[in-house]
């Protein structure tokens, strides 16, 4: 039987089920990828463990989130970091080495593996040919001690390219395509795949850019070929021998199909506050904007700032345009300033900042509220950006450039310089000083760790009740983010490693009213909240599901998930139930309360759950046998723990 790129790295790694759609199964994870905001939680779950050293064939911690050292807290998280990563084995690279994604398809992708990260655009190895997988920091936790990781088998959504991209539009442009078609849900359940002649023409870093914003359609990894292109950016990085070839077998099925001619596309843009509000950007001309920023993960290749200092050389910018470039790596600046670029943009007015995800994830660079911020940026749900009532637009760099030169928005095929041919990318450094191999396991394993006074245990939680009386203390609409369940940025993540203080800001973009709702009921009948569709979508970031377990929340009954964070919710023991009817969603309202004297027993004998309320609610689960047994065992942890007693 012809197997597409999909199927054969899962079938390479599988170690548990058949790949049947929806079916569970487990499979071998080769690489794991943490970040700062997510990896103290992971380090902390592998001293929990007592893990003498990571098992996978390599692990990597990356500090490009909190590197805003506004006071001691961030620098006592890196060292606490760095010792960990001495501890268990696992490489690490210093704050203002800069993005995990790239640095890691650089430095360590390879074709064919499979990676685990504690970030939602780990996605973006799939560029390489890698079944690269998003996951919470438990789940790749347990990876790093040698698990499997556990998902349902996914949808394999082919997507035939053909056609060339036009001069002034780009890879960010395809994405965003994408967006426009099938929405930040269209791609739930599924593995996109792309083929097609239109590959020739897109690198290897144009297709990380595909890849990478996968995530904003809530797919569960984006995967390429990997091909004649795919190798030559392996030896460029030094690295040719990792290169292995990996294609589609000729007459292979996709379970669905589109096609995307990119010829016919034009600069396209995603309006404020959806990666999903996608539109042509000669629709909107004319609007003025205060902010237009270069970079991020969605956009970190050398081209994408080389086009955007070209558009600019010799030319100044309008004084009220804030022209912010934040390098992705230190080895892509010290590119830039080898071959010019960097000096085209500062002499334009840019603003020069350090090497990491700073903007992107809130940390920075915050627009003014009620003025237009353009954005290459993978996300724009409300208030990421720093600012609370903000408007961000998300845009190729050809869009971003342009517009900041005219101080509003604007097309970039209407700029009156031809479109500029880019010379061939130099060579920067190979192996960069802030990227550190761990040591031998004896000297690890003598390594303390390094934990400040803001670095807590994780919380301990008791099992699931069988009778619950819980009130609802909120009801949401859909497409909510773990941005607005837990805000990321310079105020709330320094306390990534104290859950006591973080659950502070729990939902307070949505309610600032429920933190003191939810201090009131936690030690007596705990709480339950109510959403749409779509609920979670966007970051991994699992303090959005464990924040408001602390505070006692231990059901969300919705329309639908986003995957990651379900995933996450199960881990901490709050279960996720969708309604059985659809229209009783709009029965349920804030302040009802949800009984049942027999939800455990509901749950094994796989009913309905039947709610008393002010009338009859049904709720169902779509939970695994071995999800349901940790959600009765009150979360992964505790789970574990049984397991291993009972082994």
């Amino acid at each position: 039987m012809p197997h597409n790129v999909a199927q054969k790295l899962i079938l390479a790694h599988l170690v548990d089920g058949t790949m049947r759609t929806g079916s569970p199964i487990a499979i071998r994870v080769d690489q794991t990828l943490t970040q700062d905001a997510t990896g103290t939680l992971v380090m902390l779950a592998l001293e929990a463990m007592q893990l003498d050293r990571v098992r996978t064939e390599l692990s990597a911690q990356y500090v490009d989130h909190n590197i805003l050292q506004i006071d001691n807290l961030n620098a006592e998280d890196h060292a606490f970091l760095e010792s960990a990563c001495r501890r268990f084995g696992v490489w690490y690279s210093r704050p203002g080495n800069g993005i995990s994604h790239v640095i890691h398809m650089q430095r360590f992708g390879r074709p064919g593996t499979s990676l685990l990260g504690s970030d939602s655009h780990t996605p973006a190895a799939g560029s390489l040919g890698m079944l690269a997988i998003g996951a919470g920091g438990l789940d790749v936790a347990l990876a790093m001690s040698g698990e499997p990781f556990h998902l349902a088998m996914p949808k394999v959504f082919g997507v035939h390219l053909t056609g060339k991209l036009p001069d002034w539009v780009s890879a960010k442009d395809v994405i965003l395509e994408m967006l426009r078609r099938h929405g930040v849900a269209g791609g739930v359940g599924r593995i996109i795949e792309y083929s097609g002649p239109g590959l020739n023409s897109l690198s290897a870093m144009d297709r990380h850019v595909i890849a990478n914003m996968g995530a904003e359609l809530g797919a569960t990894t984006s995967v390429f070929p990997s091909d004649d292109e795919t190798r030559r950016f392996m030896e460029f990085e030094g690295r040719a021998s990792d290169w292995r070839e990996l294609k589609a077998d000729p007459g292979c099925h996709y379970e669905e199909d589109d096609s995307i001619d990119l010829s016919r596309l034009e600069p396209l843009i995603a309006k404020p506050s959806s990666p999903g509000n996608v539109v042509k950007v000669s629709d909107i001309e004319g609007l003025e904007i205060h902010q237009s920023y270069i970079g991020s993960s969605a956009n970190p290749g050398w081209r994408d700032f080389a086009i955007a200092a070209e558009i600019v050389r010799g030319r100044a910018l309008p004084s009220h345009v804030s022209f912010d470039v934040n390098p992705t790596s230190r080895d892509l600046l010290d590119i830039l300033i080898a071959d010019g670029h960097l000096q085209a943009l500062v002499s334009s007015g840019a603003r020069i900042h350090q090497a990491g995800c700073n903007g992107c994830i809130g940390m920075g660079q915050a627009p003014a509220m009620g003025r237009n911020s353009l954005r290459t940026t993978p996300r724009n749900f409300p208030g990421r950006s720093g600012s609370r009532e903000d408007s961000v637009f998300l845009c190729s760099p050809e869009t971003a450039a342009a517009s900041a030169l005219a101080g509003r928005i604007t097309d970039p095929r209407s700029v009156t310089i031809p479109y500029p041919k880019l010379a061939p990318k130099a060579r920067g450094t190979i192996t960069s000083p802030l990227l550190e191999p761990p040591p031998s396991i004896e000297p690890g394993r003598r390594v303390e760790l390094i934990k400040s006074p803001n670095i807590h245990s994780l919380p301990q939680f008791d099992a699931l009740p069988e009778e619950v009386a819980l009130p609802v203390l909120l009801k949401m609409g859909d497409d909510i983010s773990t941005d607005e369940i837990l805000p990321a940025g310079a105020r709330v993540l320094p306390y990534r490693s104290n859950i006591q203080k973080i659950d502070d800001f729990s939902f307070e973009r949505i309610d600032p009213s429920y933190l003191e709702r939810a201090r009131a009921v936690r030690r007596t009948t705990g709480h339950a909240v109510v959403a749409g569709d779509n609920y979670g979508q966007g970051s991994s970031r699992e303090h959005a599901a464990l924040a408001p377990r602390n505070l006692g929340l231990r059901l969300v009954l919705a329309r639908g998930f986003a995957r990651i964070h379900r995933q996450n919710l199960i881990n901490y023991g709050v279960l996720p139930l969708v309604f059985s009817q659809p229209s009783d969603y709009e029965r349920l309202q804030q302040g009802d309360v949800l009984k049942t004297s027999a939800l455990r027993r509901s749950l094994r004998k796989d009913d309905n759950i039947v709610f008393h309320c002010r009338s009859r609610i049904a709720a169902r689960h779509d939970l695994t046998p071995r999800e349901l047994e940790v959600i009765l065992a009150g979360g992964l942890i505790n789970w574990r723990k049984t397991s291993i007693a009972a082994a």
